[in-house]
């Protein structure tokens, strides 16, 4: 097995010479990253830059057991999450969850694909009754979210193909109990790339 230093270089090897992160890091700080061994550094560029630059399975396997070597559990989740993206598609969405006083859940969850709730995206029963489908959820740039907040979310569906039919605008409901706990609205699908 390579070492975390080995396989930030191979997963920068990934990448055009010329791509680049918004915040206009190269891949050739990366490398400067690596011999310096800001090897956490390194990770969090590789990451920022695949975000703007379509990137392998293989790019974010690689990462992903770097973090996984370095100990940085939410990076290394982060990196597997993005992977899965990459076989299967991705659905972005913005979710409000409904407050408390609402019906809604009484506290925050971890916004680190842990939550597997329960989704209203159009199917039906034979019988015409509401037919749920199980995602994970990952919410973008913040730790938790709570009751009453707003966040956009990415979602990781157990039957991705279940999901196609579904298009910016479109709205889905997020459902922890029988009440409804979140509506969604989706923002953005893009289909496996692999």
């Amino acid at each position: 097995m390579d070492d975390a230093f080995t396989l930030l270089r191979q997963a920068a090897d990934l990448l055009s010479e010329d791509a680049v992160a918004e915040n206009g890091q190269t891949v050739a700080d990366v490398r400067r990253d690596i011999q310096l061994q800001e090897w956490e550094t390194a990770l969090d560029v590789l990451i920022e830059i695949a975000d703007t630059h379509p990137a392998s399975v293989t790019f974010w396997e690689k990462l992903a057991e770097a973090a996984r070597q370095m100990m940085l559990d939410r990076s290394r989740r982060w990196c597997d999450w993005r992977g899965w993206e990459v076989r299967h598609g991705t659905i972005r969405a913005t979710l409000t969850l409904l407050r408390a006083d609402e019906g809604g859940r009484q506290s925050a969850f971890s916004g680190d694909g842990v939550l597997r709730p329960l989704w209203d995206i159009g199917h039906r029963t034979a019988a015409g009754q509401q037919d749920l489908n199980i995602a994970l959820l990952w919410v973008e740039f913040a730790p938790r979210l709570g009751p009453g907040e707003t966040a956009d979310v990415r979602l990781a569906p157990l039957q991705p193909e279940q999901w196609r039919h579904l298009q910016p605008g479109d709205v889905i409901t997020m459902h922890e109990a029988q009440p409804v706990a979140g509506i969604a609205e989706i923002i953005e699908v893009l289909p496996p790339r692999v």
